[in-house]
């Protein structure tokens, strides 16, 4: 194609500073990042036709910034660039004017990543040579545009929940998995639309918080198409502005920017905040052989961390600390910036509440280390949006582990919780001490530092790994149906099949297996910290074994709703015992419990013991049974006359447990996961006092929680 200027639009200089595409009275400013690049053409389109309709030059500025202002272009306008440049792989060029490129600040795109003939590769995939390759044909024709979006919104009163962390009840959701399904009912399944239509359902569960997984537009590796299999969960991000359009229920250009407000507004009117799972840490252009989308070809030394040194190609390979193939370089300012405008478009303009970042200890890296004082973190705690929001860390990458040491305002997600509640719960040795931090907000990692137990993500389950049915359901992983010849996936579960290998009709077994997602769920919303629930967790949804489901897009992933049907117990089972965290304040301090035991300090708010009121001999490798009591009454943040007294049996035996004596004080049972549905939790008002007083018989493998009042 030819990159002279044509167009009959009426020109003029940049009129903001602004990078992207951005919306003015009379036109749009449309700018673009790149240092190394020798020329860059803005390609404008009509719909439906694959050729341009205008071919437009930038003109470079300050600073790397290449712009032009273009009169009587509305919202709607298509557009891409294609960007000239030295093509010397092994020094980390790889421009390639024959390739449509998106706009890094592109917010919304038209059209999916198609990969016909490899046209989206900037190699010859046929080539010897592989990457050090070139491929001269154009892909124009197939390659999706980005389009200009108007940002104007009718809010009406929409506030922001701004739920404080020690309150919230976190829900991780796919949002397509969680109406795709035929028995979903909606009208609109597998949408931002057909979200909405369950968000009664959430709020009725007392959910007051969705954390979504990537919602970002994303490319789907063409590896996996041809096998029938895609990048379901959507961690390889192309868009870092722009909402995937595949879950728009409409055919408008860019109105699923509008229905993605739609649905924050419709969470945010029934009190319910939405967190974002993004992913900064790698794009979808995957490693050197990978396509050229975007990044890659616009300006790639400057967007992705290069290596290969030791290969006398000091710039062909990319560093790989997040295991996809490449490392974005948000140590380069201006790639930092674009996060950091991406994050305040979502916080602002879209008004999300909150980010997960995935492999989040990548970003703040610092000639390769990770630094808890580098300038990512201190943007970031600066930026008068950015502060507002909540942000959570998963703490760790392929290089680093990082759980416990992000900074203060940061919370984490606590994969020493998970791990440590699995063994607990199946009864592994040595765990019962690690336990006792765990469920007074892990006082050993967050204890420093003016931190508090909401630094702390608790989770048992999320979308990486078993399902909570499935970890009481299989000993192994199951991932044949990945392709991968059950090699994909962690081998480290710390998972109970209780007795056989998948479903079973074994009524002993059923039972065992509904009583240990009891217990789960008692580790999970007793504790102080902040709970993160795997969505379809409450109604024992199945991946059938499957431990690392990010290529399932079919009824493996997407939530049956039959389940919620046939496991309406187990649902009233999370509701109620959502509702009895949420009663007892104790169990949202944002101060750690401190028990004089553990040596904490000398607090009297927790008291741990052993089944005759004796001290615990945390030392003990096969100490699988403690109680703990919280005074209520010794909560200083909101005192109340109560006490909560829990036991927590792994054993396989049954013991004959003491309970305290308190004067005037009369105990209740709330919770014995042993006992069958409707007698395993009861609800505020209807507590059972137990007879005698001063003596509970807790069944194996259970949970109880007596109220004192």
């Amino acid at each position: 194609m030819n990159l002279a200027q044509t167009t009959n639009k009426i020109l003029s200089g940049r009129k903001n500073d602004a990078l992207g595409a951005i919306l003015g009275n009379d036109g749009v400013s449309f700018s673009i990042y790149s240092k190394y690049a020798k020329e860059i053409f803005l390609l404008l389109f009509d719909p439906f036709k694959s050729d341009p309709t205008d071919i437009i030059k930038l003109e470079k500025g300050d600073n790397d910034i290449w712009g032009v202002f273009v009169r009587d272009i509305k919202a709607g306008q298509l557009y891409g660039y294609k960007v000239r440049g030295d093509y010397v792989p092994q020094e980390g060029m790889r421009f390639n004017e024959n390739k449509l490129l998106c706009d890094p600040y592109a917010k919304a795109f038209y059209g999916e990543f198609m990969n016909k003939d490899n046209l989206l590769f900037g190699y010859d995939v046929n080539s010897n040579e592989r990457d050090l390759s070139y491929d001269s044909r154009d892909n124009t024709h197939i390659a999706p545009r980005s389009v200009v979006i108007d940002d104007k919104f009718d809010w009406g009163k929409d506030k922001k929940p701004n739920i404080p962390l020690e309150k919230l009840i976190i829900y991780e959701v796919h949002l397509k998995g969680l109406t795709a399904h035929k028995s979903s009912g909606v009208k609109n399944p597998g949408t931002y639309l057909g979200f909405i239509e369950k968000i009664p359902y959430l709020k009725n569960l007392g959910i007051n918080a969705v954390e979504l997984l990537p919602i970002n537009q994303f490319y789907k590796r063409d590896g996996l198409v041809k096998i029938g299999l895609t990048d379901y969960w959507g961690y390889n991000t192309i868009g870092f502005f722009a909402p995937e359009n595949s879950y728009s229920n409409c055919d408008t250009i860019g109105f699923h920017v509008q229905e993605f407000k739609m649905l924050v507004k419709e969470l945010h009117k029934s009190g319910i905040e939405v967190i974002m799972d993004v992913v900064y840490n790698h794009t979808g252009e995957v490693d050197e052989l990978g396509p050229t989308l975007c990044f890659r070809g616009i300006d790639n030394p400057s967007y992705y961390a290069l290596t290969g040194r030791e290969y006398g190609q000091p710039y062909r390979l990319y560093v790989n600390d997040a295991g996809c193939g490449n490392t974005f370089n948000v140590e380069n300012p201006p790639v930092m910036n674009l996060v950091l405008d991406s994050l305040r478009y979502w916080a602002d303009i879209m008004r999300v509440d909150g980010f997960r970042f995935d492999l989040a200890s990548i970003l703040p890296k610092v000639q390769g280390r990770y630094c808890k004082d580098s300038p990512f973190f201190d943007a970031i705690a600066k930026d008068p949006i950015l502060k507002k929001v909540k942000l959570i860390a998963e703490p760790w990458d392929l290089t680093t582990y990082q759980v416990g040491n992000f900074p203060m305002e940061w919370s984490e997600w606590n994969g020493k919780f998970r791990d440590n509640a699995r063994k607990f719960i199946k009864g592994d040795q040595y765990q019962a001490k690690e336990l006792s931090y765990r469920l007074t907000g892990s006082p050993d990692l967050y204890g420093d530092d003016d931190r508090t137990p909401y630094n702390s993500i608790n989770f048992i389950t999320c979308h990486d790994g078993f399902t909570l049915n499935d970890l009481y359901t299989y000993n192994d992983k199951h991932n044949q149906a990945n392709g991968e010849n059950n090699l994909d996936g962690t081998n480290e579960n710390f998972s109970w099949n209780c007795g056989v290998e998948g479903d079973t009709e074994d009524e002993a077994i059923v039972h065992l297996r509904n009583k240990m997602i009891k217990n789960a769920w008692c580790c999970l919303l007793i504790p102080l910290g902040t709970p993160m629930i795997l969505g379809g967790d409450e109604f024992m949804r199945t991946q059938k074994g499957n431990n690392n489901a990010y290529c399932q897009d079919n009824e493996l992933t997407w939530f049956d709703w039959d389940y919620a049907n046939k496991h309406k117990h187990m649902i009233m089972f999370v509701k109620k015992i959502i509702a009895f965290r949420k009663k007892y304040t104790i169990l949202q301090k944002r101060k750690f419990l401190a028990g004089e035991s553990l040596n904490f300090n000398k607090t009297e708010d927790i008291t741990w013991y052993g089944y005759n009121l004796d001290s615990v001999n945390w030392d003990d490798p096969e100490l699988k049974m403690f109680c703990c009591h919280l005074n209520g009454n010794k909560d200083t943040e909101k005192p109340g006359n109560y006490h909560l007294f829990f036991i927590l049996n792994a054993d396989f035996n049954s013991h004959t447990v003491k309970i305290p004596e308190y004067s005037g004080i009369k105990w209740h049972r709330v919770i014995d996961t042993s006992l069958k549905s409707g007698g395993d939790i009861l609800e505020a008002g209807k507590e059972i006092k137990i007879s005698p007083q001063d003596l509970y018989i807790i069944n194996p493998r259970s949970v109880v929680g007596l109220l004192g009042k």
